[in-house]
């Protein structure tokens, strides 16, 4: 009887619709695997089709090309002796479900489909797919044609169901269900299942890696047994970033981990368990032992295979290893700049254009293009030629190879500082230093004479020339001279993204690279349609306290010597007149607001789901220590009021990176309206209410101390 078996799991950046690369990618991963002696090859949700089509998954056109991989992938050699457990749409009965097709020498062993949907958050799976509503049951699948001549099988069963082995039983679960109170995993291992897979598209969000290792090494301790977990990495065609962490557990350790972030398309892990260990763990849990005696079987699809060998009792298993998870600081390093990579290469440009104002938000934009340069070099390095060949493409260059980030960096990053009479000589010096230390393409752009121009045009045609409130002018006249210049500037970024590289005799165009983090977004502290308006945003998803944090990571861990007095600076858009030269405009004081408040109200709001008055009565707690209540309830309505009148901007938000749970990205994640009664009249007063209350408290509580 064989003791240890060796399984593979595995980390593939697919990209929605990309049938011939997904098809590549599944086929090399499986060849690693069996390269490694892995008997059993588990691959991420919906691998074939790339997870994110969105409303793809409507078109027929989506399926029939699935079908058309899955009959390539059974017929290939590599797939031949190995049990292989890839993810795609299909139909069964008019309805499209999300299904993992489980196959081993041109025979489709099982089709699972998903229990339970993901449907909050950045996820609409309930939108394209059902959810495999008949618990333990199992139907007859009417294979297509062209799949029946590879198989030479008419029907394969359909439902929930586990593979029976000659030495083992394996039950999969996709995704979510994980992370349901009920996941499959309890009654599946009740049921004596041994070995669980959990094929995922799961995507990245700072302080995230640990929920989901957790989870899965809880998965194992509590019952036993081996889990291995796949996941999608990589931006396959929107604003999330699946970051890998493929990895595999047995009764309750992690024995292989994958990265978290990399510029590899394909990542497999392989481990050797015994599976003795997982029979000797569960003998001593009686309340196992206790529920497997009434539990409901579940119907097992025999295959006539086994993931081990006869000869085996003395191979050595793998070990338990300690997870190493990244800083949120290493996090920001890592994960935008992945994502910025991937969309560089399939858009086919040749690098980004980024307006660089030598503020903490536009100089964490050029650090994570710098790390990402960094970590082009060291793939290239190391042996990538993926990597390589898509630098070949961008930079034009057959021959090139980046080897000094700072060199490669000329490359595909122009930066621009796009000067008014109200920006600052210091600013200016940041800038340029940190352009310097990075190794950009500089240009610096004065905007004086586009702004004149424009409001030339508007005194010509109105008689009337704005003043600033400074010089005498009304809030209105103030804020339209500052938003023309910020949208002069987005029109000059756009204009010197498309030419920037024609002036210089290079072919393509450039990326325009935004610079707004989310609290500016969740506060609307921003001019529609100005330099936040670009092609994407890596800081988007990001606070401006981890940004701060991340710049001083950089510092330190980069060598840029500059950002010290960036990040020490205060914030500023240097749209108002200086004063003797100097800023005298700041943006929390325009916000009315620090950005520390911001992150507050923005995990309230989102989060924990709190409208106004549940905002007040749960801030007067938090900071009782430094606010009186009716000091709360004015903060909390000026926060109110700010982000119902700028709620439309977020339907113009340029698509950023997700890595806040309170984005307000209107597109995707944060489904509420953009036309608010601002007055709030009703919520306001519950406020003042409570407020007279706790205040008459207080009184009663002074009194009775005299």
């Amino acid at each position: 009887m064989g003791r240890t078996v060796t399984v593979a799991t595995c980390s593939l950046n697919q990209w929605a619709l990309d049938f011939d690369g997904n098809l590549e990618r599944i086929l090399k991963s499986i060849e690693i695997a069996k390269y490694k002696g892995a008997r059993y090859r588990l691959g991420p949700e919906l691998e074939i089709c790339g997870y994110g089509c969105s409303d793809h998954y409507y078109e027929s056109d989506t399926l029939l090309h699935s079908f058309q991989v899955l009959a390539k992938l059974m017929e290939s050699p590599i797939t031949q002796d190995i049990i292989c457990d890839v993810g795609m749409p299909v139909m069964h009965r008019n309805i499209r479900y999300n299904c993992r097709v489980i196959f081993l020498n041109k025979k489709i062993l099982l089709i699972r489909p998903k229990i339970s949907l993901a449907n909050t958050g950045n996820y609409r799976e309930m939108r394209w797919f059902t959810p495999w509503s008949k618990p333990r049951h199992v139907e007859e699948y009417f294979l297509p044609r062209m799949i029946q001549e590879v198989t030479m099988q008419e029907s394969v069963p359909f439902g929930d169901a586990v593979l029976a082995t000659l030495d083992t039983c394996i039950g999969s679960e996709i995704c979510e269900e994980l992370w349901t109170p009920a996941s499959p995993h309890i009654e599946m291992g009740i049921d004596g299942v041994e070995i669980f897979t959990n094929s995922s598209a799961s995507h990245h969000v700072l302080r995230k890696a640990h929920t989901r290792v957790e989870l899965v090494n809880f998965t194992t301790a509590k019952n036993g047994g081996i889990y291995l977990m796949a996941n999608q990495k990589g931006c396959d065609g929107d604003r999330l970033y699946y970051d890998g962490c493929a990895m595999i557990s047995i009764n309750g350790d992690t024995v292989a981990q994958g990265l978290q972030f990399s510029l590899d398309d394909v990542e497999v892990l392989v481990a050797t368990l015994d599976l003795e260990d997982i029979r000797s763990y569960r003998a001593e849990i009686s309340s196992r032992n206790l529920a497997a005696s009434r539990v409901i079987p579940y119907h097992r699809v025999k295959v006539n295979f086994a993931l081990s060998c006869f000869d085996d009792a003395c191979t050595p298993a793998s070990q338990p290893i300690q997870w190493r998870y990244h800083s949120p600081e290493e996090e920001i390093s890592l994960g935008p700049a992945c994502w910025l990579w991937d969309y560089l290469r399939r858009s086919k440009q040749g690098g980004f254009l980024l307006p660089l104002s030598g503020g903490v938000d536009s100089s964490s934009v050029a650090c994570i293009v710098y790390s990402m340069c960094l970590q082009v070099c060291s793939a290239v390095q190391s042996g990538n030629q993926r990597v390589l060949d898509d630098v070949h493409k961008i930079v034009n260059d057959e021959v090139y190879i980046p080897k000094d980030p700072r060199e490669f960096c000329g490359r595909v990053l122009t930066t621009c500082y796009m000067a008014s009479e109200n920006s600052s000589q210091d600013t200016l010096y940041k800038a340029k230093s940190l352009a310097e230390e990075i190794g950009s393409y500089h240009i610096n752009i004065n905007i004086d004479g586009a702004v004149k121009a424009i409001w030339g045009i508007f005194n010509a045609v109105t008689g009337r020339m704005p003043q600033y409130q400074v010089h005498g002018g009304s809030t209105r006249e103030n804020l339209a001279l500052q938003n023309v210049q910020a949208r002069v500037r987005m029109v000059l970024a756009y204009l010197f993204a498309q030419l920037c590289l024609w002036t210089r005799g290079m072919p393509g165009g450039l990326l325009v690279l935004g610079t707004s983090n989310v609290d500016e977004s969740l506060r609307g502290y921003f001019t529609k349609y100005d330099c936040s308006s670009a092609d994407i945003n890596p800081i988007g998803g990001i606070s401006k306290t981890d940004l701060k944090g991340f710049i001083q990571y950089c510092s330190e861990n980069f060598h840029l010597t500059i950002l010290r007095s960036i990040i020490s600076a205060p914030a500023t858009a240097e749209l108002e007149p200086l004063k003797k030269g100097h800023v005298t405009q700041t943006d929390e004081s325009d916000m009315g607001m620090t950005y520390a408040e911001l992150s507050v109200y923005g995990k309230l709001r989102k989060i924990a789901k709190a409208g106004p008055y549940t905002m007040f009565c749960k801030l007067v707690s938090m900071w009782k220590e430094t606010c009186a209540p009716r000091e709360v309830a004015s903060k909390v309505k000026h926060f109110f009021q700010m982000y119902s009148v700028n709620r439309h901007k977020m339907t113009t938000l340029t698509p950023s990176y997700h890595a806040a749970n309170y984005s307000p990205d209107d597109n995707r994640f944060d489904l509420r309206p953009f036309l608010y009664n601002a007055s709030w009249s009703w919520q306001f007063r519950c406020i003042d209410e409570q407020v007279s209350k706790l205040e008459s408290k207080e009184e009663n509580l002074e009194e009775s101390k005299e």
